[in-house]
């Protein structure tokens, strides 16, 4: 019944009651409803279906004149200019009801030959870009050429805007070079759409040749230029063109000067950024992000958590851009007072709400010992998405807790939230770092049984560690053997890591040089191997010293082992057998007095693993000054009894500071964590969260 509708669109109130004859089964007030609310959704029968043509232009016979007058006189009644649908349009498109001026605009389509206005181009163009509508595009396009509209520069722009923001490139390249004439929002316009698909050689290279016609400084022309410079990784060129603003007075421009400050710190140039943001008049929220992403960016943690100070001192307004990325900061530093700041910031500044701000605290929580706290967060969350739940899911799994990330997983599906790839990685990690067997099985059958989901190389190499785990060594070799695809570097590590919990050697020599063979430079991958081979006997003696020249042939080093953490708001950094330490004497002296009461207890330090980072003459010498036992010792010595130790060590922890730091978590009645190279390590009561399997 909507074809008679879309016939009568565009006659008045009286030609409908005239016509009611025609729509039986309807009343008066739906036809009178039209007219009463301009704004209501107009549909017609070629928006519910793509295929259906529009109605065909009866055409006039030689035979039937009378018809042919009749019909001439209708069509020249019928498309007389309609400005009552034109302003009806640009409403619609000025309260955001992009689809439904879109609808609207099907009555021109389908009627042809209405004189059509530039504001109401101009607001349909603005419609196609809000919906990033391609088949919008392409119809309004069409209909401006065949109608015989004749647009000036402005509108020319805004229809390369519209091609551009609907990602029709190709095209806007195009109606680019046919362009009768060209300003500076034109050039900018299609040097921005090439930047935003990663054409940054071509982007440059049209500045080139608009600056032989266009010399003029713009700061929107010199910012798209900048962010070019930045994509190609090009510091050379960029302070080139920072030379040339700087001799036409354009640098003290705000937007100029946080694409500078963009452009120096990817290009690793970040004293140069920092020089820019010093110099700028007005340091904006937008200047000082830029500059604490810089220090992110390239490890400068301290400097971007002290970048966040003074943005808060100085008084400007943040935004959650700013709180995310400081949240981000401190997980990385296993700062958990600078990140309750950033909380408290969150709702001083109104941000209380942010689904981004939050997930990063519910993440940098969950990792780092305060699931409650992260809990928490995650409930007062109004929104949350499948990042939220991963990441206190992923909480849960790294501190052993799999039957609350097996619960929050069903209460996710429950309440309709889609899992990824990242959600069943979370999940089955809990499963196996809890030793729920069954549980997890059943997890990774149902991936793609309901789920739609095809495991993928991460799915198995949880589920062949949780063989390891259960013993069963051959089923794990099997299951890597029998993946639909080749075995990756993580399948691979994962076997080898359980022939060497269970001792496998021969099954784990072979795994350890398939890995060796996958990645031949990385030094990991030669000291795996070599503690294969001085797990073994007899000729693998060999094979290791083998091994070791390798190494030394190779000239593969390393730099020493260190590990960090934060006592009293200061982050110190300790090494292997550190002695520059301002307390490195009385560091010392407390590893060796908790040596001593651990031995009590059953410690006896081993002696079969290789370190990287540690030559074989020193290791047994040194055992006790492993950089993350420095970290340790400096933390019980430093902090209250009650308070967390959080240490990040650089390196895979060994086995003998492993079970040293269980039983000082013991002794000491402290909860240590450790963040290594694998796995975050909850260490409580004389226990760890990762079962001594890693």
């Amino acid at each position: 019944m909507e074809v008679p509708l879309l016939r009568y669109h565009c006659l008045s109130r009286d030609q409908i009651r005239n016509h009611r004859s025609l729509f039986p089964g309807y009343r008066s007030s739906i036809y009178e409803g039209i007219w009463r609310k301009p704004f209501g959704r107009f549909r017609c029968a070629s928006s519910l279906n793509p295929g259906l043509k529009p109605r065909p232009i009866p055409i006039p016979t030689r035979i039937d004149n009378d018809v042919n007058e009749i019909v001439e006189f209708d069509d020249a009644r019928m498309k007389k200019p309609s400005a009552s649908l034109c302003s009806q349009i640009e409403k619609l498109v000025l309260c955001g009801r992009y689809r439904q001026a879109l609808d609207l605009f099907e009555i021109f389509e389908l009627e042809g030959g209405f004189d059509v206005d530039g504001d109401t181009y101009d607001a349909l163009i603005r419609a196609c870009i809000g919906l990033r509508s391609v088949r919008g595009v392409k119809r309004i396009y069409h209909y401006m050429k065949s109608n015989g509209f004749e647009p000036d520069l402005y509108m020319r722009n805004r229809v390369l805007l519209m091609h551009i923001k609907s990602g029709l490139m190709e095209e806007a390249r195009l109606l680019f070079d046919e362009m009768p004439e060209k300003n500076l929002v034109s050039w900018t316009t299609i040097m921005g759409g090439l930047l935003d698909i990663g054409e940054y050689l071509e982007a440059f290279r049209l500045f080139l040749l608009m600056w032989e016609d266009f010399s003029e400084g713009d700061p929107r022309l010199f910012s798209t230029t900048i962010r070019a410079c930045t994509g190609l990784g090009s510091v050379s060129i960029g302070k080139q063109l920072h030379a040339c603003m700087l001799k036409m007075g354009a640098v003290h421009n705000i937007f100029i000067s946080c694409s500078l400050i963009d452009m120096y710190s990817k290009c690793g140039a970040i004293e140069d950024a920092r020089f820019i943001f010093e110099d700028m008049p007005e340091k904006t929220t937008v200047g000082w992000n830029t500059m604490i992403t810089g220090y992110a960016l390239h490890g400068y943690s301290e400097e971007a958590v002290d970048m966040f100070f003074q943005m808060s001192d100085s008084g400007v307004k943040m935004d959650h851009f700013t709180i995310s990325l400081i949240v981000r900061v401190c997980a990385r530093l296993a700062s958990l007072d600078y990140a309750k700041q950033a909380h408290a910031a969150l709702y001083r500044q109104n941000f209380g709400s942010d689904m981004v701000a939050n997930t990063t605290l519910v993440d940098l929580y969950s990792k780092w010992g305060r699931i409650e706290y992260a809990r928490h967060v995650f409930e007062q969350m109004p929104c949350k998405n499948v990042l939220s739940w991963n990441a206190l899911i992923s909480g849960y799994s790294n501190r052993g807790q799999g039957s609350e990330a097996i619960e929050l997983f069903d209460r996710m599906i429950h309440e309709k939230m889609r899992p990824t790839h990242i959600t069943f990685h979370a999940v089955l990690s809990a499963c196996c770092y809890s030793d729920l067997s069954v549980q997890g099985w059943e997890i990774f059958k149902s991936m793609e049984t309901d789920h739609g989901i095809k495991p993928r190389a991460m799915h198995y190499a949880i589920m062949i560690e949780l063989l390891g785990r259960d013993g069963l060594i051959d089923e794990a070799f099997a299951l890597l053997r029998g993946a639909p695809f080749n075995p990756t570097v993580n399948m691979w590590a994962a076997l080898v890591t359980a022939c060497r919990m269970e001792e496998n050697l021969e099954l784990g020599r072979y795994a350890a040089e398939k890995l060796y063979g996958m990645e031949p430079e990385k030094l990991n991958n030669y000291i795996v191997l070599l503690n294969i081979y001085k797990s073994s006997s007899g000729s693998s003696k060999e094979a290791a010293a083998a091994i070791l020249n390798t190494i030394r042939r190779k000239g593969m080093n390393i730099l020493p082992a260190c590990s960090w953490i934060e006592v009293g708001r200061r982050v110190h950094v300790l090494h292997f057998g550190d002695k520059s330490h301002p307390q490195s004497k009385e560091v010392h002296e407390k590893v060796d007095e908790l040596i001593k009461q651990i031995s009590k207890h059953g410690y006896a330090p081993g002696e079969k693993t290789v370190l990287p980072d540690v030559d074989e003459i020193d290791q047994k010498k040194k055992l006790g000054y492993h950089s993350e036992m420095l970290a340790v010792g400096l933390g019980v010595m430093s902090s209250p009894w009650w308070k967390q130790l959080q240490v990040v060590q650089g390196h895979r922890i060994c086995g003998d500071c492993h079970e040293a730091i269980k039983l000082i978590s013991m002794l000491k009645r402290r909860e240590i964590i450790v963040r290594d190279a694998s796995r975050f390590h909850h260490f409580s009561d004389g226990h760890c969260s990762c079962g001594d399997y890693w």
